[in-house]
């Protein structure tokens, strides 16, 4: 599959017996990465769609804990190796993935099944650091499996790509 420069899929090993399951979701020899300072748990219903949303300076860390969530993301940063791409990559639960996203590169989130995700930041939320745009703009090249799917207000009433796009600042390697 191919991803935007600096976002890794990674499968996560799961030890199974007959108490239950652990599973590790991060150790820090696996992704060279800024520290991770708040974690977050999300529960969303079926059908939801969330984002979609970019950031300039923080790297987000997720995986999913129950349900399928689609993730949609495209590469935003001028003068990246895979500037414009754009990919959709399906987690779940069963998978036991965890995916990496470094600033610049847009993401929205669409819930197939009722699904609860857990994902770390490495910046605590700054509204000068989320941009977002609308979640059908064509030039995203997103095929959401739902044309109408429930977003927030917020989300619904971002503006389009073109208009995020000159504030996005040039690719630098992921560390």
């Amino acid at each position: 599959m191919n991803l935007p420069e600096g976002v890794k899929l990674s499968t996560l090993k799961m030890n199974i017996d007959d108490r239950g399951t652990f599973t590790e979701l991060l150790r820090e020899s696996w992704i060279e990465h800024p520290k991770f300072i708040q974690w977050n748990a999300v529960n969303s219903e079926q059908g939801i769609l969330r984002g979609v949303h970019v950031h300039l300076k923080h790297y987000d860390y997720l995986t999913v804990m129950r349900g399928r969530i689609l993730f949609a993301l495209k590469d935003l940063r001028p003068d990246s190796p895979t500037e414009n791409l754009s990919a959709m990559v399906e987690i779940s639960a069963e998978k036991h993935q965890s995916l990496f996203i470094p600033p610049g590169v847009a993401h929205g989130f669409y819930m197939l099944e009722p699904s609860l995700h857990i994902y770390a930041v490495s910046e605590y939320w700054d509204m000068e650091d989320e941009l977002g745009c609308h979640f059908a703009d064509k030039s995203l090249e997103f095929s959401w499996p739902d044309a109408n799917p429930r977003i927030s207000e917020r989300d619904l009433k971002l503006p389009a790509l073109s208009d995020i796009r000159p504030l996005i600042p040039s690719f630098t390697k992921t560390r």
